[in-house]
């Protein structure tokens, strides 16, 4: 005995529930004002029970509208990128689009091809923290696009939101300051070349206007994951020409927690021999011991803004605007005062 296969409800079965004509089924679907408030609340109740769905490649096709929004990320399975993508999913649906979200994997080919394929499948807006795509490129979407990160910079003609990240390595090197490491050793991302010159362009405008000569800071170039912190940790400590720095200052928080691991392997402790500092302020960074000491960037935030940003430009509410949001200093236990420091604090008293 074959079993009978379930029919998606249509517009009809509403129309026949409801005992209206599929014409009034259509006027409330597409919001129209002119049906009478009864026989809306009516269609409602029907269109719930009969579990009747829209078809929305349909209704594109009549409005030329997908209600779709792209949004193309580096990498989903890090947690600041997961959260951008929450807070694009969140500040989209609560105005009815939805978000479709794919990984470039800082490949410049592999981004291209997927706003090539985000653009066949007609999305409203695209969303993309640029690993290097031309100018041109963006313009062939024919749709919004808004840049999210600092490579936001380098696209003025395109809407743009981004944390302060001048001012968040500002706010590190003061930090590690006040405790006394004026020269952290550095781990920095080698996949983003621009990323990574504005970065030490401020840890060297830092080092200068404290009378530090940059060059004195030991630099390794690494990628943007716990496994690549780690490993530039343990070189860091197995370098022969160097002493071991009092401090590390890691560009994101994945490479911090890998250095942290690393120093707890070599038998080091931290803060009292080595101290770390990232940047994302990721909720990772709490759960371990001690908890990262990170410069916060409003990861969630960053992701309602360019949603609310690109339907915006959809509907052509906006002209191209540039969003730039203050990060914040998250203080815990992974940072401490320099033992030479500590000393002479305790000699002053």
């Amino acid at each position: 005995m074959t079993s009978k296969r379930h029919r998606p409800a249509t517009i009809i079965d509403v129309a026949r529930i409801a005992g209206v004509s599929k014409t009034t089924v259509a006027r409330v679907l597409a919001g129209g004002e002119q049906v009478d408030p009864t026989t809306r609340a009516r269609v409602e109740k029907a269109i719930a029970t009969s579990g009747y769905e829209r078809n929305h490649l349909a209704q594109g096709l009549r409005t030329g509208r997908t209600r779709m929004l792209g949004l193309v990320i580096p990498d989903i399975a890090n947690p600041y990128w997961a959260d951008v993508a929450r807070g694009a999913q969140d500040a989209a649906e609560k105005l009815g689009w939805s978000v479709l979200i794919v990984n470039s994997d800082w490949d410049r080919d592999r981004e291209d091809r997927h706003l090539r394929a985000l653009r066949q499948g007609r999305v409203d807006a695209v969303i993309v923290n640029p690993a290097g795509p031309s100018p041109d490129m963006l313009r062939t979407l024919g749709c919004p696009v808004v840049l999210i990160g600092s490579g936001g910079e380098d696209f003025p003609e395109f809407s743009s939101v981004r944390s302060n990240a001048h001012q968040g390595v500002q706010l590190a090197m003061a930090h590690l300051h006040r405790q006394g490491h004026a020269t952290p050793a550095l781990l920095v991302g080698r996949t983003r070349p621009a990323a990574r010159a504005r970065f030490l362009g401020v840890v060297h405008d830092v080092c200068r206007q404290q009378g530090i000569a940059p060059h004195s800071l030991a630099i390794e170039d690494t990628d943007y994951s716990m496994a690549a912190g780690h490993a530039a940790m343990r070189r860091l400590l197995a370098a022969a020409d160097r002493e071991r720095p009092s401090a590390v200052f890691a560009a994101n928080d994945l490479m911090a927690l890998g250095a942290m691991t690393a120093l707890r392997e070599a038998g080091l402790d931290c803060p009292r021999d080595v101290s770390v500092i990232g940047m994302d302020g990721i909720a990772a960074g709490a759960l371990i011991a001690p908890g990262l000491t990170s410069i916060e960037k409003p990861r969630y935030a960053i992701g309602t803004e360019s949603a609310g940003l690109a339907i915006e430009h959809i509907e052509g509410r906006s002209a191209a605007r540039h969003l730039v949001l203050p990060c914040r200093l998250i203080k815990r236990g992974s940072v401490g005062a320099r033992q030479s420091t500590l000393l002479s604090r305790r000699t002053r008293a």
